[in-house]
């Protein structure tokens, strides 16, 4: 790829389920139309469980300790996400960008860099080298193992999904900071020796991303009226709606 890449980089604060799915359908709306890049930051204004595309809203009766939270449904796939103590991320980009044609690159691209930055933060994490089919079926993601997720001292603490539309490609994940009551088989950083602050893990990660990409401008933006405006419209027409949170359970 020649020239610079523009990505526009966005801290959101804490925001509800389907709000926060809804800004994630939007980005990848707009980098299809405008072909340029995005990078999101954000958090959960509640404990929120997030099923996978292709798992069931019965699906989650399987899991008492989460059954009192609100929960949506991604546009990705992959095992059910308890949003809790995590700093969450998404970052979408045209097909044509040099991530994006393979998965694993991006993921490995995007991983990488949180492997180093939670290095520079004094926590040893690696990539995972291949995906154990036998936790497939597990319930939550961060039970599961797949090529490319992070892993500290064999526990998964950081995973991600994708989807394409339109020749622009989302990817979305969550790094657990410490655990949650909602899902107390899950350990996060704070249990595997790393105490760190959302906005602390989002700059060092992002200076790693910077150190890498080199022909990519990081741009600090906001959300404009027009996309609020987008936003607000996906919310209502998909995510908050019932119809969509059921829709693998009827089909």
């Amino acid at each position: 790829m020649e020239g610079v890449t523009n990505l526009r980089i966005i801290h959101d604060l804490p925001a509800a389920g389907d709000w926060n799915m809804a800004v994630d359908e939007m980005m990848l709306e707009t980098v299809a139309a405008s072909g340029e890049s995005i990078l999101r930051f954000y958090q959960w204004e509640q404990p929120t469980l997030s099923l996978g595309y292709f798992q069931t809203l019965e699906d989650r009766r399987s899991h008492p300790a989460s059954l009192n939270c609100p929960v949506v449904r991604r546009s990705t796939g992959g095992g059910a996400i308890m949003h809790d103590h995590e700093l969450t991320y998404s970052i979408a980009m045209p097909l044509a960008d040099r991530w994006s044609p393979a998965a694993v690159e991006l993921y490995d691209a995007v991983h990488g860099a949180l492997v180093a930055a939670l290095g520079k933060l004094g926590l040893a994490a690696t990539l995972c080298l291949a995906t154990d089919p036998g936790l497939h079926e597990e319930f939550l993601c961060f039970r599961r193992r797949a090529t490319g997720d992070v892993l500290v001292a064999g526990h998964k603490i950081a995973g991600s999904a994708q989807r394409r539309r339109q020749g622009a490609l989302l990817q979305h994940g969550s790094v657990i900071l410490a655990g949650s009551a909602c899902a107390p088989e899950i350990r996060g950083m704070s249990e595997l020796g790393l105490v760190v602050c959302s906005a602390s893990l989002a700059s060092h990660w992002t200076e790693q991303m910077q150190q890498r990409w080199r022909d990519t401008a990081f741009q600090p933006s906001g959300w404009s009226a027009d996309e609020h405006q987008r936003v607000s419209g996906i919310q209502a027409a998909r995510f908050s709606s019932h119809a969509w949170l059921a829709r693998r359970s009827v089909e």
